[in-house]
């Protein structure tokens, strides 16, 4: 992302006019490959948002379950949020191994689910929007190893069959509301895909 991340104000304000998705909630995926910049949009999206709530997928996701998480998040964060009702979902320690926090989220109007899958199948009926970071996969990589160092390579290596894989057989890009530049942070298109059509209605254009 640049220094010169555009205002996220009438995407809010977009966000925040769609009819409640989930109980009293406004569900918003963030997805995009891994490295995308996902987590960085996700947390100034949040901030323009007056505060917004963000679950972020890797809390759920395990070294043997990069994508079995669905049962974990319809338990721990989809029900509770659906009744009006604070969720509490675990956190994945990656390097322990192990869930050793616990996470709360209260049921505000709109929450933002950040990660890789984020707008997979098993989720989009819960959705109010969901926000596709535009950056390709070998790009989002190439990234996120310079991020991660050397000593992360071998997980990049086994992440990225994984991730091809997910996406091959449950694409997130083509339900896409709205298409984010993983660089700028500017929206660069739509994909007027009827499910979240209602976002398309607000003002995108000084974002």
């Amino acid at each position: 992302m640049t220094d010169a991340f555009p205002d996220l104000s009438a995407l809010a304000a977009g966000l925040l006019a769609l009819p409640p998705s989930l109980g009293p909630v406004r569900l918003v995926a963030v997805d995009g490959h891994a490295g995308s910049g996902k987590t960085t949009f996700a947390g100034r999206l949040a901030v323009a948002l007056g505060g917004a709530p963000v679950v972020h997928l890797d809390d759920l996701a395990t070294h043997r379950e990069p994508f079995g998480w669905v049962d974990r998040l319809r338990a721990q964060v989809l029900e509770p949020l659906g009744r009006g009702e604070s969720a509490r979902h675990g956190v994945y320690d990656w390097t322990a191994r192990e869930f050793d926090d616990v996470v709360t989220v209260p049921p505000a109007p709109v929450v933002l689910l950040e990660g890789v899958g984020a707008g997979r199948r098993a989720v989009r009926p819960a959705l109010a929007a969901l926000l596709w970071m535009e950056l390709d996969a070998a790009a989002a990589r190439a990234r996120g190893e310079l991020r991660d160092g050397p000593e992360l390579a071998e997980f990049w290596a086994g992440w990225a069959v994984a991730e091809r894989a997910h996406f091959a057989a449950d694409p997130s890009r083509p339900f896409a509301s709205l298409r984010v530049d993983g660089i700028t942070g500017r929206i660069v298109g739509d994909t007027l895909s009827e499910p979240f059509e209602p976002l398309l209605t607000c003002d995108v254009a000084r974002i």
